[in-house]
């Protein structure tokens, strides 16, 4: 066969000869350009019958579920591969013309399981027959001893892999796209390709990792890592040379994240602090507690940045109510007391108002200037507190977006604390720095920047998204401070809950009670709605009560006169949309009960339940849902996809008030990137590591980056000489990071 003559645009891989035009174009629309791309285009697993799943074991492993009760046990939502041959096809009309396909199918051991297809049923008729060796990857559904899968994910294991199967060789699966379906590209196809490309291509293929780090880690060259994992001796030797591939991924992201931080300390001087802060010890001396272990271990952290004459770039997380504010105002003293100023930057005009109320009452009979800068300032007063500002007087500036416009002129800004940080766009944050340099009498030096967040992270991500900053951690709670009981409550115990909202009311307490939407929705008709419910609560339910109510389409300054009538006791019950999850103290508000409560995330329950708490009497949260939900919760199957993770979040609540275990449940039902919303979040994408599932070769990976970097600065050792190639290629502008002469 003649070789085929390539255009100048054409990928290299053309000139295979398996491969045609129309698999070419399904190939480069999925990313895949060249030789090099198409041979680490890796299986993402394996039909392999040693570790394929039976009806026996999978009806095992929900059992021991069951009895274990294991909320971090996610073998429900994680999916099962299961091998059969198709014996049965039953295509049945249902009601509306609708019609349902159900496969009956023989595992290896002779036992039967279902497929069922609610959707597109003709076309599978014709796709799927009697006789048909599958494999199948799913989330099974368990009813009464039997074992069915709803539109799984089918692969057809061909003729001629049938007797590679039955002798126990592994069959790798790929990934095949929406382009590659419609290219007809199948799974053997694709093998076969990749074949020919590594048996070409493989003598060319350079390794990428130092000899030292591949005898440490007993991982496999890169040439024999390709061709492991394409024709894989057994599944432990396929896994060993898939860590690897991961392990360097994630390697050099964090080699990246290290030289990312080094040019920053190079760079930026900070305000240096060495002697110890008058004006913080008055602080703390006059305190009517003592601070926890954890708060004092975070100051010493801080501490320690500022004697080091670089600028802090700091993360501070700690769970709702566990002391970040004060451990913040210590902070800004020992700034003050060098000469600067500090700017405090909340979300909402709420939330700012209350910080501004807080700092200026703990400062008390210090002679520190507190003002506060928002949006809704009338002109007068808004020019005299810019003129604060300006000249220095004001010490501490708390406010909003308002605080980085342009007729605001800093002096001498060298603490910025951003509270709830993750709800602020990157340029608002930039912004503000940028003012506290320009406001700077050294132009060389630059502000100490302090993010707090009470939304734990979860440790995959503070290694991630947050890996260019140092990370501090308050984790104990104060200790007068009850842990809030959390129960799940059902439609049936609606009338015996309302009587206890009654009775501790009654007793002088205050509860919010919060809906899912602000009005209602003809979309969502099972979801109940503030408003709606507002009227039904103050006039039927309690009209002996004061009531207030509270969304997010009301008016700023609206917003504002209902919290502080709540505040200040007017309204005994709150009703509300989720604008409470970041809202003032009220520490007399000893009840939060959610309506709906199955439709909420793990991460806006926890928010929630933190409103309550917040002073030294004991605090519940009810958390409201259906019914039908009560067998479902507390045997936990039969159950669809998204109520079994429902499931799994109101279990989680009613079973532990910490935040990091809740943050990391939560990662695991929805992925880092639902957790952290859209690509403005600066979540990084790999190619093969999960950050989730891959944790632990994420933490080796990190542990690795820090030895290398703190025996070889530079990467200027010989054994480094790979690594500092691999860098320069990886980096933008890695000469420079690297300073290479």
């Amino acid at each position: 066969m003649a070789e085929k003559k390539l255009q100048e645009n054409d990928p290299d891989f053309l000139r295979l000869k398996q491969i045609c035009k129309r698999y070419t174009n399904a190939l480069v629309a999925d990313g895949i350009t060249s030789i090099q791309e198409l041979i680490t285009y890796f299986p993402k697993g394996y039909i392999d019958r040693n570790s394929a799943g039976s009806v026996d074991e999978i009806i095992y492993k929900q059992n021991i579920f069951e009895t274990e009760n294991n909320l971090l046990d996610f073998s429900l939502t994680r999916e099962v591969i299961i091998i059969g041959q198709i014996v049965n096809s039953n295509l049945r009309e249902l009601r509306y013309r609708k019609k349902m396909l159900t496969l009956s199918v023989k595992d290896m051991k002779g036992q039967f399981f279902e497929i069922v297809f609610f959707h597109f049923a003709e076309n599978y008729e014709k796709k799927y027959k009697v006789g048909q060796i599958l494999s199948v990857s799913g989330r099974p559904n368990i009813l009464r001893g039997k074992v069915s899968f709803a539109h799984p994910e089918i692969e057809i294991i061909d003729a001629e892999d049938i007797n590679f199967y039955m002798q126990g060789g592994l069959i790798p699966k790929y990934k095949i796209t929406e382009n590659m379906r419609k290219a007809k590209l199948t799974n053997r196809i694709l093998r076969n390709i990749i074949a020919e490309a590594s048996a070409i291509y493989i003598n060319e293929i350079k390794e990428t990792l130092p000899e030292y780090i591949l005898e440490k880690y007993k991982f496999p060259n890169l040439k024999q890592t390709i061709q492991i994992l394409h024709t894989p001796p057994s599944q432990e030797i396929a896994q060993k040379a898939m860590n690897r591939i991961k392990f360097e991924e994630l390697l050099y992201y964090q080699m990246n994240i290290r030289l990312q931080r080094k040019k920053i300390v190079e760079q930026e001087e900070g305000i240096l602090i060495t002697k110890k802060s008058k004006l913080a010890r008055a602080l703390y001396d006059k305190l009517p507690f003592f601070l926890s272990s954890d708060q004092k271990k975070v100051l010493r952290e801080f501490a320690k940045d500022f004697a080091s004459g670089k600028a802090m770039n700091r993360l501070l997380q700690g769970d709702v109510g566990s002391g970040k504010t004060i451990v913040a105002i210590l902070t800004m003293l020992m700034i003050i007391d060098e000469g600067f100023q500090v700017a405090m930057m909340a979300p909402t005009e709420i939330l700012a108002e209350q910080h501004f109320h807080t700092v200026k009452k703990m400062l008390e009979g210090l002679d520190i200037e507190v003002v506060q800068l928002v949006g809704g300032l009338k002109k007068k007063m808004k020019a005299e507190i810019i003129e604060q500002i300006t000249s220095g007087k004001a010490n501490i500036i708390i406010g909003t977006h308002a605080m980085f416009q342009s007729d605001v002129m800093y002096n001498n800004l060298g603490l910025i604390v951003i509270d709830e940080q993750h709800r602020f766009g990157v340029m608002q944050r930039a912004e503000l720095i940028k003012l506290a340099k320009e406001s700077m009498k050294d132009s060389k030096t630059a502000p100490h920047i302090l993010y707090m967040t009470a939304t734990p992270i979860p440790r995959t991500l503070t290694m991630t998204v947050y890996g260019d900053l140092d990370v501090s951690v308050i984790k104990t709670m104060p200790k007068n401070r009850l842990p809030i009981i959390t129960k799940v409550t059902f439609e049936n115990q609606r009338q015996e809950l309302f009587r206890f909202i009654n009775k501790e009311i009654k007793e002088g307490r205050q509860a919010y009670i919060v809906f899912p939407l602000v009005e209602k929705s003809e979309k969502l008709e099972e979801l109940k709605s503030a408003v709606e419910h507002y009227e039904i609560i103050k006039n039927e339910v309690f009209p002996h009560i004061e009531c207030g109510l509270l969304h997010g389409q009301m008016f700023w300054y609206e917003k504002e006169e209902v919290m502080t009538k709540f505040l200040n006791k007017e309204f005994q019950i709150l009703v509300a949309t989720t604008v409470v999850e970041v809202g003032i103290d009220v520490p007399n508000a000893t009840i939060m009960m959610v309506e709906n409560a199955e439709r909420f995330g793990l991460s806006q329950l926890h928010q929630l339940r933190g409103r309550v708490g917040r002073g030294s009497l004991q605090s519940y949260c009810f958390l409201m849902t259906k019914n039908n939900f009560q067998f479902q919760f507390a045997k936990n199957k039969n159950a669809e996809d998204e109520k079994n993770a429902a499931i799994v979040r109101l279990k989680t609540m009613q079973t532990t008030n910490d935040g990091f275990k809740i943050a990391e449940v939560d990662v695991q039902l929805r992925g880092p990137g639902d957790i952290m919303g859209t690509k403005q979040s600066g979540l990084p994408e790999f190619k093969y590591a999960d950050i989730v599932q891959d944790i632990e070769i994420l933490s080796e990976a990190k542990n690795a980056a820090n030895e290398i970097f703190h025996e070889d600065e530079n990467l200027s050792m010989t054994k480094n000489i790979l690594l500092r190639k691999q860098m320069i290629k990886i980096v933008k502008g890695g000469n420079n990071l690297l300073a290479i002469a």
